[in-house]
């Protein structure tokens, strides 16, 4: 199934994971998505990982797995720089035939050390690649906080909108920890003409300090007031701390779901138990309707 279909019936949820360490065993993932068994997720997406071209291989057996092994919905992630155009239809075509749909189309990051050489400059050239030569659910990704490398907010959406044109059907956003930040940007992307595209709510549970520091320098995020006073009276405690993240994410989850949103994406860090709780919290507030054939 098409995860953009799965919007027409009923408020998405859904989960991210990511493959192992290429020394670590692979075995690893499958007990985390073991310990997923009791959430019901509308899809689960797996990411690239490190190692290019050759970790495709990884991703696209997690995803077929998802499917035939669990019965979930998968979507692959697909980085395309340095890509060149003969590599991402070898990696297509073998997501094709173990039957994957659903492909979220990403630029990656840019080596630091390097010029990247490929078939592709932006994520929305892998988009228009995948549009004009497969029959795919094309994802693509979002910023409520603005692309760190965009100029300004309306250059953000300008961007946006040129990757819907070019054929994303389905868009999540990265992780904020202000939902006034979401809200903002959803009535941006209304007003630009993407009021019809489905923008998932991307959501990160912070459950360690060395996450926090990571994700404010790789992802530009603002801290709001309520999350510093939370980092000040339970940073020490890594547990409290741990259990401060889950429940900021769960009241982040539950204000978005009563505004609206048309779906969450949980980041699950490959913490089953963190995902469970969250899930127990608020599986319950998902909106839900009958089928329409």
């Amino acid at each position: 199934m098409k995860t953009s279909d799965i919007f027409k019936h009923k408020t998405v949820f859904s989960l991210e994971i990511f493959p192992p360490k290429p020394d670590a065993k692979e075995s690893v993932i499958y007990d985390t998505l073991d310990g997923l068994s009791d959430i019901c997720p509308d899809f689960i997406s797996v990411t690239y990982g490190a190692g290019g071209a050759k970790n495709s291989q990884r991703t696209i057996k997690i995803a077929s797995d998802i499917k035939s092994r669990y019965g979930v919905e998968s979507v692959a992630h697909l980085p395309c720089i340095g890509l060149t155009r003969e590599q991402a239809k070898n990696i297509l075509d073998d997501m094709k035939a173990q039957g994957i749909e659903n492909v979220l189309a990403l630029r990656g990051d840019i080596p630091a050390d390097e010029v990247p050489c490929g078939g592709f400059e932006h994520a929305s050239d892998l988009i228009t690649f995948i549009k004009e030569n497969y029959d795919m659910n094309i994802l693509a990704a979002c910023y409520p906080e603005v692309h760190p490398e965009s100029r300004s907010p309306i250059d953000d959406i300008r961007w946006l909108r040129h990757k819907v044109s070019c054929g994303a059907d389905h868009l999540i956003t990265q992780l904020f920890l202000d939902n006034r930040s979401f809200y903002s940007f959803r009535e941006k992307a209304a007003i630009a003409g993407m009021e019809n595209v489905p923008i998932e709510a991307g959501i990160m549970p912070v459950t360690n300090k060395r996450q926090i520091e990571r994700m404010v320098k790789l992802c530009g995020i603002e801290l709001p007031g309520r999350f510093i006073r939370v980092l000040e009276k339970f940073g020490h405690d890594p547990i409290a701390l741990r259990d401060a993240g889950i429940a900021y994410a769960i009241d982040q989850i539950t204000d978005l779901l009563a505004e609206g949103a048309d779906g969450i994406h949980l980041y699950t860090m490959n913490d089953a138990q963190v995902a469970q709780r969250i899930y127990e919290a608020v599986h319950s507030l998902i909106p839900a309707h009958s089928l329409v054939s």
